[in-house]
Parts: structure tokens; sequence; C-alpha cells
């Protein structure tokens, strides 16, 4: 059977291929074990035998069961054995052919008819496609050059044909079969030869990024290998110097890693401390940042982050303890009752964590110094069962001391509140944040800012410490904060605060309070036992009474010190027999004259009130309650020195205070039958004694009202008499704080009868029992109601009968 009709036509059988493309030129060995080239095979030898030449196949790319639109004309070259035995045929591509219509033929192949491309391109070259021949050239050589193939590389350069260079390109094995299917069915050489020029382009360019990707992982691996090696090799040296110097190998405290993965940290803690750890083993021991990071994973394994005591939740024992260590303050030890009982009944019902946040507290103890704020935290702690750490903030003015430093700083250490927990040992310690009060800011902050978060419950579960950069809980601690005086503390972090008032203490508390806790604790100091000196209770009443007036026992245990010291010097001059009592008489003798004797007590002529224009009032300073005397005089009209002249280092609200009291009695004068003239042609003077300590404060408008009253009137201001109150213009007297105090500072003077303001009356109710019981109290409304109680009877000046209050 012809296979050839015209010379462009053709009639030949399929060889069909699966897995390769075959391009002109190109000769490919083929398996016979393929029952579809077989066919092809058999059908064109057949074919063959009645026309001269090689068998003649039509080799046609297949994929995915669709034949291509052009094939290549191949001839048989040779049918043998394959290299692995198999039977096989070398075929050689002679070129394309456009398949046409399906036909029949000999044997079980596909016959199809075919026309022959021309592939032919005009000579010479245009000088367009002999660039393109030459940068094809140029990347076949350069990757071939890459490959090591320099025999191909010749046979390369020795390709004139532009269709036969770009054919050539069919043995590159970089190209996927739908890439040389397309450079088969491209039947313009040049633009089939610009298309494998633009494939090797691109497959050179990928080839550049996959080398310089490729020797950036070698490199680091290299790295990665030598550091590793050099590791190792550190290690044995380190361990043969351990060995020389006898020291134990593989100590715990070197290896960090092991230690946090040992460590019962939080997830987050622990995730960060395993970071630090990678960036310590990548530094190197001379780096400084080694030593910083050794230095915080020291910090955060020493932190007790899973660690808490058991509350100690004995309701009446923990009220023994409150009792036994401190006498009165019974506010706070309520307050800590109410918090072992909620904490109890929460433990009970499984409410130890509500939103994650614990059943911490904060308190703020309020008082004058020497009433045992400080020591009423140790006591509260050990009432708990829980841990005590104190924390003085007096003079603090760096915001770093509470929140910590950064770690980018030398020396960078975390902040006190860190550094309590950890010497604490648990997360639910007692923190006593003593003098907070005293807190200052200058250019490195405001610490009492920084406080903000700790001392919020609401906050303070997720506390993140400077240094630590890492939360810490500080839901579950008891913050104790101690201050003098509460108008010290910024408005925001007083909010944040349960605050609780500490007043001071009675008469007899304080008598108690020496029997129980001081004179044992000042015995053991001087070396003497308690059968060897007694102090009989008329002894401490009037050490507490006659010797000091304070609102707490400061300086009535320096006297008892004093006072046994004085004993034990005696005793070893020979002058003193023990055992030995000491009683009220002796105190003279040994410790010298009392210092505040009552103004009640003292000769009528002695008495500051014992003149005209002296008035007695209440005050409240950072010390307690005290007494405090208002002068006022009137100045010679001949010297013409009219006005108000005021002294004492009074701050502008007294100032007003004594311009409404002037302003009232210049036009209520006529009422209170006063020779208000005076006041007009005048000077008028008042003067708070003690000058050198700053007052303010409207507390003592009726105080200086009565005061000039008693002036114009030429009455004398009853000594037993003290007052506190504000004054209006229009006579009103109005509420004023700090009531107990004032009441505690006038029993401890020697006064018997209080004047306050009516709407201060529910005050009352704080003072102890036995305070008002010595005190006849009158709650006024009104400035004529303190004239009528204040002033004595104008007859002679002398003192008369207490009038009714109205």
């Amino acid at each position: 059977m012809s296979t050839e009709h015209t010379p462009f036509t053709l009639v030949l059988p399929v060889l069909p291929l699966d897995s390769e493309v075959v391009l002109p030129g190109m000769v490919v060995p083929l398996d016979l074990s393929d029952g579809d080239v077989r066919a092809a095979v058999e059908a064109a030898q057949a074919a063959a035998r009645d026309e001269p030449g090689k068998p003649k196949v039509l080799l046609v790319p297949r994929i995915d069961g669709t034949y291509a639109t052009t094939g290549v004309l191949g001839t048989v070259e040779q049918v043998g054995r394959l290299a692995d035995g198999d039977p096989g045929a070398l075929i050689r591509g002679r070129g394309r052919v456009r398949i046409g219509a399906g036909t029949t033929g000999p044997g079980a192949a596909l016959w199809v008819e075919g026309t022959r491309i021309d592939e032919s391109v005009p000579d010479p070259l245009p000088g367009q496609v002999a660039e393109l021949v030459k940068e094809y050239k140029a990347l076949a050589t350069a990757w071939l050059r890459k490959r090591g193939a320099w025999q191909v590389v010749d046979r390369v350069q020795a390709i004139d044909g532009v269709s036969q260079l770009a054919d050539n390109s069919g043995y590159s094995p970089f190209l996927t079969t739908e890439q040389k299917v397309e450079l088969l069915e491209t039947a313009d050489p040049v633009a089939r030869l610009r298309l494998a020029t633009q494939q090797l382009r691109d497959h050179l360019a990928e080839q550049d990024v996959a080398e310089t990707i490729a020797k950036d992982v070698q490199e680091g691996v290299d790295k990665q290998q030598r550091e590793f090696l050099l590791r190792r090799q550190l290690e044995a040296v380190r361990k043969e110097l351990r060995e020389i110097n006898g020291e134990q190998d593989g100590e715990e405290s070197d290896d960090y890693r092991a230690r946090v993965e040992a460590a019962d940290l939080p997830g987050k803690v622990r995730e960060a401390a395993l970071k630090e750890v990678d960036k310590l083993e990548r530094a190197s021991d001379q780096s400084p940042e080694g030593s910083w990071i050794r230095t915080w994973l020291d910090t955060v394994l020493e932190l007790p982050w899973n660690e808490r005591t058991e509350d100690a939740y004995d309701i009446q024992g923990a009220q023994a303890v409150l009792d036994a260590e401190h006498a009165g303050l019974e506010d706070v030890k309520e307050r800590i009752t109410e918090y072992l009982a909620v904490r109890k009944r929460r433990g009970e019902r499984g409410l130890g964590v509500i939103g994650g946040r614990r059943g911490g507290a904060v308190l703020a103890l309020v008082g004058p110094p020497g009433v045992g704020k400080t020591s009423l935290g140790e006591s509260v702690a050990h009432a708990m069962g829980r841990k005590f750490v104190r924390v003085a903030l007096g003079g603090v003015r760096d915001e770093a001391e509470i929140r910590g430093h950064r770690r980018t700083y030398v020396g960078a250490l975390p902040g006190r509140i860190v550094r309590a927990v950890k010497e604490a040992g648990s997360m639910n310690p007692v923190v006593l944040l003593d003098e907070i009060d005293k807190v200052g800011s200058d250019f490195r902050g405001d610490p009492a800012a920084a406080l903000l978060e700790v001392l919020d419950p609401a906050q303070n579960h997720t506390f993140r410490d400077h240094y630590l950069e890492v939360e810490l809980d500080l839901s579950d601690v008891v913050f104790l904060a101690t201050a003098n005086v509460l108008e010290a503390i910024p408005e925001a972090l007083a909010d944040r605060m349960e605050i609780v008032r500490l007043d001071g203490y009675t008469e007899d508390e304080k008598v108690v309070i020496a029997r129980d806790h001081l004179l044992p604790r000042q015995l053991e100091r001087a070396g003497l036992d308690a059968d060897e000196v007694t102090l009989d209770e008329s002894a401490l009443r009037k050490l507490a009474g006659e010797y000091t007036r304070e609102a707490g026992v400061r300086t009535l245990e320096r006297s008892i010190a004093r006072l046994l010291r004085k004993v034990a010097a005696q005793h070893e001059l020979g002058d003193r027999e023990l055992p030995f009592t000491v009683t009220d008489a002796e105190l003279r003798a040994l410790i010298g004259r009392p210092h505040h004797v009552p103004e009640s007590a003292q000769d009528p002529a002695e008495r500051r009130t014992s003149v005209p224009g002296v008035a007695t009032g209440l005050a409240v300073t950072g010390a307690g309650g005290d007494v405090l005397f208002v002068e006022a005089s009137l100045a010679d009209p001949e010297t013409g020195a009219a006005g108000l002249t005021l002294t004492g280092q009074l701050g502008d609200v007294m100032k007003e205070s004594a311009q409404i009291a002037l302003s009232f009695l210049r036009s209520h004068g006529a009422e209170l039958e006063l020779p208000v003239a005076d006041l007009k042609d005048r000077g008028v003077h008042i003067h708070f004694p003690a000058g050198a300590v700053p007052k303010d404060g409207p507390s003592a408008g009726i105080t200086m009202t009565t005061a000039l009253a008693s002036l114009l009137s030429g009455r004398l201001v009853r000594t037993d008499v003290a007052m506190t109150g504000e004054v209006s213009l229009t006579g009103r007297v109005l509420p004023i704080g700090g009531v107990k105090q004032k009441l505690l500072a006038a029993h401890r003077a020697g006064v018997t009868t209080v004047i306050i303001p009516k709407r201060n009356e529910p005050d009352l109710d704080d003072v102890p029992a036995e305070i008002l019981d010595t005190l006849d109290v009158h709650p006024v409304t009104d400035v004529r109601q303190v004239l009528e109680l204040a002033l004595a009877p104008a007859t002679n000046g002398a003192e008369a009968e207490v009038p009714a209050a109205a």
C-alpha cells in the first residue's frame, strides 16, 4: 500500500506517545511491549515491503486520551533489544505533519491522512532572527555548562537551521509535556525558536533562584552544624576544666532549659521563658545579653507562680489572735473577720475564682502615728495564716520602684511588688504598703499612678511588671496600705481602696495596751523580769494622761522604757532594791514632772481662758486630734490700724472663716448685745498659738466667733468648754469632719463640755461609750446657742453653770 499520495500528503500508521513528545530531529527508543507502539511499527513494516525506504510512522502525543492536532513523521531506524533486554525500536523524527482524517491500512494500527508542513526559512536570515539564534545558543550553552555537558555544547553550536535549533529543545528535561506539545504545534520556525528561547530563559531564572535558596539553606545548615560542633567542643572543654578543678559535672543550675521545663509555670510564662532560653543558647558567654537573660530567668524561676498558703478559716481563732495582739481597733478586726468569713463561704461553694479574679482585698488604714497600723498588718497575716511582707513607700519618687525597670537598662530589677511576692514565697501574702501618703512624684514619674493597677481589684489579676513583661496575678493578695493623712493620697488611688480609720486610743485602751503589750516588751529590752519591776495601774494611767498626750502609744512606750531604764540603773548603782512596784506618786522622782496638765486642773489665774477673747477649739492634725486655742484682740483706736489681722500660719480656708466670723458679728452685733462699733473703728487681730505649725480648715469658725464675742462682751469663755464647727454668714453651724478624733483630744485635755454641729450627731456612734460618759456633748445648729453655752455670765467673770442646750 502506498503511503504517499502527493509530495506533501501522507497516509501513515499512528504511534501514540503517552509520556513524552518527540520533535523533528530527535532519535528516541520506544518499548515494543506496548501494544499501540508494536501495532504501529508492524503496520509501518508491512507497508514498507511494497515501497523503498525505511518504515514510516506518525508520532502523535496523546494527553488524557486526546490526540494532538500535529504529529511528527518518524522513520523506524532499527528494531531490536533495549538495554534492559525488552524488545524495542529506534525511531527518528523527520518533520511535522498536520493530522487529517482517518483511513484504512494493514495491521491493527490506526491509519490517518496527514499533510507535511513547510518549515523552510529564507536564507540569509534576517537580523532579528540571527540575534534570536545567537541568544538561544548562548542560553543553551550556559545551561549545558552548568550540567557539565561539554560535548552537547559543540553539537548545539554546530546547528544552523532555525527550525532544527528550536526542535533541539525537545531534549530539555525541564520542559513539561504541555510545553513540548506547544513547541510541536507551533508551525512557524521563528515563532517556535522564540518560544523555546523564552522557556529556556524562564528555566534559567528559576534555576538561579533555586540555587540561591539552596546556597542560603546550605550556608545555614553549615553554620548550625559548625555551631553545634563548636558547642560540643566547648562543653567538652568545660567538662575537662570542671574535672581539673574538682567541680561536679552537669549541675542543674546551668541547665536553664531543664529548670524551666521542670518548673511549675503558667502556660504563657513557660512560653516566654523558653523563648529566652533559646536566646540564651544562641548568645555567646561573653555577650552581656547572656547575663541579662540569666538574671531574668532566675527571677522568673524564683517566683512562686502556683504556690499559695491555705487560709486559716477558724474565724473565732482569728478573732482571738487579733484581740490578743491589739487592743481596740474594732473596725479593722471586724473587716478582717468579715473577709475570712466570705472567703470560707466562697471556698465551700467552689467560687474561689470568679472571672479570673480571686478574693483579695485592698484596705487603707488611715490614722495618726503610733496607733498600730504597721504592726496590725503582721497581726492580720498571723490571724489568716498567710505570709507577711512589708513594702516601705515613704519617699519613693521613681515609678520604676513600683513597676520595675525595663530590661534594656543595665542593672534592671523588678519592682517592689514583684520582689515582695518573691520574698513571701506565695501568691497570696499580706502585703503592707507602708506610708502610702508619703509617695512623691518628680521627673522620674508618679509612683502613686503606678499603684493604680496594683490596688485595683478589677485589674490586678493581670498586673504586668516592666521587667518581667508577663502577667502576674495579684488578685489573691491582701493589700494593707497605711497613711497618716487621707487627703495626701491621690483621689483616684484612694477610690480603689476601702478606707478604715484608726482615730486613736482612749485612756483606758492605752492603759490596757501598756500593761499587756508595751510593758512586757520593754521589760525584756531592759533586761528585767516581770516579777522584778511592776507598774501600778495608777502609774500607767498617769503616764498616759499627764506625761503623754497623743493619739497613739509611741511616746507612752518611750516613757515606760525611760522609766525601766532608770530603775535598772538605780539597781546597778545600789540605790534601788528589787522587786519594785512603781506607783503614780513615784513617777515625778523617777522621770520628772508631768508635761501635760489639764487646763481645768491649773490655777484659775494661769488658765488661757482667764481673759476675754480666748476660746478653746478642737482640730485634727496628722498626729491625731488636738486642742487649739484662739486668741483675739482689738487695737487701740488712736493707732488707726483698722481691719483684720491673722497670724499663726493659717491656710486660705481658715482665713475665710475668720472673715465670715467678723462679718457675722458686725451684722448681728446689736442682736447679740455686742458693741459692734468697736469693730468698725479698731483693728481686729486673731492669733492661733503654735505659730510654727500650719493650720487650715473651716472647723474653727465657731471658735473664732466665740473668741471675738468674748472680747467684745468682756465675758470669759468657760474653761471646760471646747468647740468645733463651721460657721456661715447667717450664723448657721455647719458640719465638719474628724469628730471622733476631736472628742478623744478633748478627753485627753481634760475638757468636760464639747460643742459640735447638730448634723454631726450621728458621728457620735463611732466614739467609745466610756468617752461619751465623761463628756457633755451639745449638738447645736446656730452660733447663738454656742455663745449661750460657751460664755460665762458677765457679772464678775466667774464661771457659771452650763445652761441647757436649746
